[in-house]
């Protein structure tokens, strides 16, 4: 705490990363995508000319707008970008989520948007999520300042169909519905084409999981043209050149190869399902999944201790200390060989 801290400051609770481990270990902590980044990627940073540098880059990042509304199948006005999609989460939540009533979000999903609402001021209330940890669409109230959750639910993996978001969106008119899609590509169903119908829809998407650039940071939303221009407003009020020309350029070769991009995808939930059945003959409770990640629990094992087992054993997971989820781990899916070794140790701590 700092007497030169504006008011507030102390009272906030940072978002808490997952661990970025200096050691060298098998690494399903964060989500990651095992697999490098398509091949186009790397022809673009091998001659990617450093006289660029010197230049600011073009602050609509028209290339990259043009080439996701290419690939989704909208206007070049109904895209937005940023430096990751928490960068465009945290934007949003200032263009359309501080108003008189609460937002709306599912009592567990991505602990992000609990902190943003801390940071803004915005009043929250949450909904419990169902018998089978889905995410309860039909308990968003109408009457909210906004609803928003992400499909598939992170850390619950869940996603519900089109139909099921259509029909919310069908009941709630007045204010603004935000799904964040970071993990669709790995078995769910994106909202997108819901766009034209519903002026209120905002999806949210990134190029970290699974276009594989966690590391470069780059995020995008799809919506109405007035959703866009109130993203645009506050964006143009913070920082005008937000997406690097380098970034931008590596973003547009990674839309390019669709081959590369269905083949890894395919390859995640490949081993997705995979380690779920080994994991569930060794008795472990697993939740189904559309995300790049399991959620875990073994009924006579507790959670912390196996996590601390596996890091001992240079494997490194995700465990929420919190009251909902201590009884379980996330664990992100690796490589064929990575998931190998993760039931190996598993094997050797149960039994």
């Amino acid at each position: 705490m700092s007497k030169f801290w504006s008011p507030g400051v102390s009272e906030l609770t940072p978002y808490t990363p997952g661990e970025q481990p200096r050691e060298r270990l098998i690494k399903l902590n964060t989500n990651e995508n095992p697999y490098p980044p398509a091949p186009g990627v790397e022809q673009v940073l091998r001659d990617y000319s450093v006289d660029h540098l010197r230049l600011y880059p073009d602050p609509d990042s028209r290339a990259l707008r043009e080439a996701l509304a290419k690939e989704h199948g909208v206007e070049v006005e109904q895209v937005f970008v940023g430096n990751g999609s928490d960068e465009v989460l945290a934007l949003a939540f200032q263009a359309f989520f501080r108003q008189p009533l609460p937002l709306s979000m599912p009592a567990i999903s991505y602990s992000f948007y609990p902190v943003y609402c801390r940071l803004y001021g915005v009043d929250y209330r949450t909904v419990a999520l169902g018998d089978e940890w889905q995410v309860p669409l039909e308990a968003f109230d109408a009457q909210s300042g906004g609803i928003i959750f992400a499909n598939p639910n992170a850390p619950t993996g869940h996603g519900h169909g089109r139909d099921a978001i259509a029909a919310l969106l069908e009941r709630v008119t007045e204010c603004v519905v935000l799904v964040d899609e970071a993990y669709v590509d790995f078995g769910g169903e994106s909202a997108v084409p819901l766009v034209e119908r519903y002026p209120n829809l905002l999806v949210t998407g990134t190029f970290s999981k699974s276009r594989s650039l966690a590391g470069l940071r780059l995020g995008y939303a799809i919506g109405s043209r007035e959703l866009i221009e109130g993203l645009e407003r506050i964006k143009n009020s913070f920082n005008s050149y937000p997406v690097d020309s380098l970034a931008s350029a590596v973003g547009v070769a990674a839309l390019e190869d669709k081959a590369y991009f269905e083949a890894c995808r395919e390859q995640v939930m490949t081993t997705r399902e995979r380690t779920r059945r080994r994991l569930g003959d060794l008795g472990f409770e697993v939740l189904p999944s559309q995300t790049n990640f399991l959620l875990v629990h073994h009924p006579e094992h507790e959670a912390a201790q196996l996590f601390v087992g596996l890091r001992e054993r240079s494997i490194l997971v995700r465990h929420f200390n919190t009251e909902a989820l201590r009884d379980f781990m996330r664990i992100s899916i690796g490589t064929e060989d990575e998931m190998d070794s993760l039931i190996e140790a598993m094997e050797a701590m149960i039994r």
